[in-house]
């Protein structure tokens, strides 16, 4: 289907002269002589792209544009103007226009511009339909949540996800980083071009700027065949640096001179090749402690840090658990031909009550080991892992509680914890130390201190 235009200028002529053009391009072309009689016609016929003169009688462009806010939201105006009216479309930049084009018309510019600005209609668009889903239980696209927390994590999405600014993501490891990118992609205009991510922690260091650059036939040793890095595969879409604390400072610099120029070099390589790429980026560490500790560039955290979004832990949004509860039942009922419709209630207040350090990656974990060896309709007790904080509500006075009195002190009950999580593991340390959610040498540290 064609895409609609809508021709707003008092001259006939001009007018004229743009629908014919228009037209041979391919557009589905309607005209309005003024602001008034535009606005009837938006109105009915939803044009995708308004393509507005500035100094009109009875309503001028810039009030057609406010007018078009209310009434037609996701219509993309372009003005066009004199050179003496370039402060007005200036001012009408700022109130939403897209564009604004100075008279004569740049064929060749309109050109790129219409489609481009039918794009970010789109996206804004889908970003309304998913704002409206905002009040059920789901959330955003695949991010599941309607705590105070989430919904302030949707708005800053909903805001950054029509623009092309670069957005670091900052959240303790397993709370979806990598989620809220896909969905930046997913409701931009970029949608439609490749999503590229790249675990800047996963890659040896020797092998990381060859990752992210391309390389050259014979730049290093092994290197046996050309092979574009990941912003040439990224071009006219979006790439994801995970983790990027752990660049070294050095690839730090030689990736800021790509945001800055919007070109690469491939290692070995003597051409720059431009690209066109957005940036988005995410850490688990505090950007701002990094810095200090001269992990992270400052000068790069700037460049990065355009829209910043903080994910807050699971602990910090527990009313979450029973929907991410039901979506991960879901999703693990269809992978592994399941039929569970719940969770016993025992289990459920077990899980809101955990403290989740592996977030809503520990979560989905133990769903997923649950689902697979429950054999019945709803997950009891038993079904999951021998969590101490998952297992408490089975029986109060049982073999995995562990109760304390009023007054017990801070190390008598970390102790009495370690020890009894450790004999409910068959005293495997490496599973105690996983349900405890410590690491293997602390455990072994603290028992040490204890003399068993």
């Amino acid at each position: 289907m064609a895409l609609k235009i809508l021709i707003v200028d008092d001259e006939e002529p001009a007018r004229q002269g743009l629908t014919q053009l228009l037209a041979r391009w391919g557009y589905e072309v309607d005209e309005a002589a003024d602001g008034q009689e535009a606005l009837a016609k938006a109105a009915s016929g939803l044009p995708a792209v308004v393509l507005s003169d500035l100094v009109m009688p009875r309503m001028d462009g810039l009030e057609l544009l406010r007018a078009l806010k209310t009434d037609v939201p996701f219509a993309s105006v372009i003005l066009l103007t004199g050179q003496g009216s370039i402060d007005t479309a200036v001012t009408a930049m700022k109130e939403g226009a897209y564009d604004y084009l100075t008279k004569p018309v740049d064929v060749a510019r309109l050109r790129v511009l219409i489609p481009k600005a039918a794009e970010r209609g789109e996206a804004l668009r889908e970003v309304a339909l998913l704002r409206r889903k905002l009040s059920q239980v789901w959330g955003m696209g695949r991010l599941v949540g309607t705590s105070h927390g989430m919904q302030e994590v949707y708005r800053l999405i909903e805001v950054a996800a029509p623009t092309p600014a670069a957005v670091l993501i900052s959240g303790e490891s397993g709370t979806g980083k990598e989620l809220v990118a896909r969905t930046l992609h997913d409701l931009s205009p970029r949608s439609k071009g490749p999503f590229v991510a790249v675990n800047c922690a996963a890659i040896p260091e020797t092998l990381l700027e060859s990752e992210i650059f391309g390389h050259e036939k014979g730049a290093f040793t092994g290197a046996l065949e050309r092979r574009p890095g990941c912003f040439e595969l990224a071009h006219e879409g979006t790439i994801f640096l995970d983790e990027i604390a752990e660049m070294n400072p050095g690839t730090q610099a030689k990736f800021l001179r790509i945001l800055q120029d919007n070109t690469v070099r491939r290692l070995g390589g003597k051409t720059e090749i431009k690209v066109d790429v957005r940036v988005l980026a995410a850490t688990n560490k505090d950007p701002v402690k990094a810095i200090q500790e001269g992990t992270f560039r400052e000068d790069l955290y700037y460049r990065l840090n355009v829209v910043s979004l903080n994910l807050p832990p699971l602990r910090e949004r527990r009313d979450d658990i029973p929907a991410l509860v039901q979506a991960f039942i879901e999703e693990f009922n269809a992978r592994y031909d399941k039929h569970i419709r719940s969770v016993d209630e025992a289990v459920l207040n077990g899980l809101i009550a955990s403290p989740w350090p592996g977030n809503v990656r520990e979560l989905r974990n133990v769903l997923e080991r649950a689902i697979i060896v429950c054999d019945g309709d709803t997950i009891q007790p038993k079904h999951v892992p021998p969590r101490p904080s998952l297992r408490a509500a089975e029986s109060p006075d049982g073999p995995d509680t562990v109760s304390f009195r009023v007054g017990t002190s801070l190390e008598d009950a970390e102790k009495a914890l370690i020890i009894k999580t450790l004999a409910a593991n068959g005293n495997n340390k490496t599973r105690a130390a996983d349900v405890l959610g410590i690491s293997l040498k602390t455990l072994h540290n603290k028992l040490k201190a204890y003399g068993t």
